[in-house]
């Protein structure tokens, strides 16, 4: 399946962004979707993600801000981003995969599907 991110910016503290994560051809829904983020220096960490059944996850330090949602007629997984802060800056990936489980989906070397990363800088 191929993955498309987009929505990405420069946000002033304080501010949101909505990212997208679209794919074509492929049920959405039957996949497992995460949200996953690399700043410079840094290993990539996870930030949400969207089980088949539609029940969310989230790194403790994004819930209340970051909330991860489905359209399925769109087959576009978005990741509404608020109150975004200067450590929020990262390159954002979306992931998919039919087949990881439950205890792996914090982990990124589970997925087998990627995008190509969306720039979010929050800077004054």
């Amino acid at each position: 399946v191929q993955l498309q991110a987009s929505g990405g910016g420069l946000v002033q503290p304080g501010g949101s962004l909505r990212l997208s994560c679209a794919t074509s051809g492929r049920t959405f829904s039957r996949y497992v979707v995460g949200w996953f983020r690399q700043a410079p220096g840094k290993e990539r960490e996870f930030v949400a993600a969207l089980w088949r059944s539609g029940a969310t996850y989230y790194a403790d330090s994004k819930k209340g801000r970051f909330t991860i949602s489905r359209d399925n007629a769109k087959n576009t997984v978005y990741l509404q981003m608020n109150s975004l802060k200067p450590e929020d800056t990262a390159v954002y990936y979306c992931a998919a995969d039919q087949s990881i489980i439950m205890s792996a989906i914090t982990s990124s070397q589970y997925y087998t599907h990627w995008g190509q990363g969306t720039q979010v800088t929050v800077s004054s």
